[in-house]
């Protein structure tokens, strides 16, 4: 393969992206040593690709890190050999030492530093995930289109806002988020809000 070849080619790309078999990836080495030049095509291409994808890239939601982070300390936690326990479902009957034994547990605690919103999950299944959280501000508005999201407050106070409507809760309160509506949490409290928050298959 000539260098015009490999430029047309979709190689150096690929190369780039790791998007190469063993056997490929030995050819391109073997045409970067070649042909030096190609070097500085491939360091074109990849500060290309890179601003791209600045360009183009979105904002996650203000709750996919924290709740991705909890979804893998759950993981390392059942790897060390966590037994997954069954956690009492949310409902309006549900009080606050429902949860003792997960609440007093020391690494499940609130972390020191985080930015808005810390986790942790205490349970997790197919159709049901249950997670302390606290909240420094509230939650950003939000569509569920897939998932039951349910509210317990354990400490602090919020209002919950589904559409047009504001709910206040304190500690001992619940609310269930209906599908398909837009709802955010504002933090009414001094001190930040702590609850415990469940997602369930619609």
């Amino acid at each position: 393969m000539n260098i015009a070849d490999i430029r047309d080619s979709s190689l150096l790309e690929r190369y780039l992206i790791q998007d190469l078999t063993d056997e490929e990836h030995v050819m391109v080495s073997g045409y970067l040593t070649k042909f030096p030049e190609l070097k500085d095509e491939l360091s074109e291409i990849e500060t290309a690709l890179e601003t791209y994808a600045m360009a183009s890239a979105i904002d996650p939601p203000q709750a996919v890190k924290p709740m991705l982070m909890s979804a893998l300390n759950y993981i390392d936690r059942l790897e060390a050999g966590e037994l997954p326990t069954i956690v009492p479902g949310l409902t309006d009957n549900s009080k606050i030492e429902d949860f003792e034994k997960w609440l007093i547990r020391p690494d499940l605690q609130e972390a020191s530093e985080y930015e808005s919103m810390s986790a942790h999950i205490i349970g997790k299944n197919e159709e049901r995930s249950t997670a302390i959280v606290w909240l420094k501000h509230g939650a950003p508005p939000e569509i569920h289109s897939h998932e039951m999201e349910t509210f317990f407050i354990l400490e602090g106070t919020c209002d919950i806002t589904i559409d047009e409507t504001a709910y206040s809760l304190k500690a001992g309160d619940f609310l269930e988020i209906p599908l398909h509506v837009s709802h955010h949490v504002k933090v009414t409290s001094a001190e930040r809000c702590k609850l415990i928050l469940e997602r369930s298959a619609a």
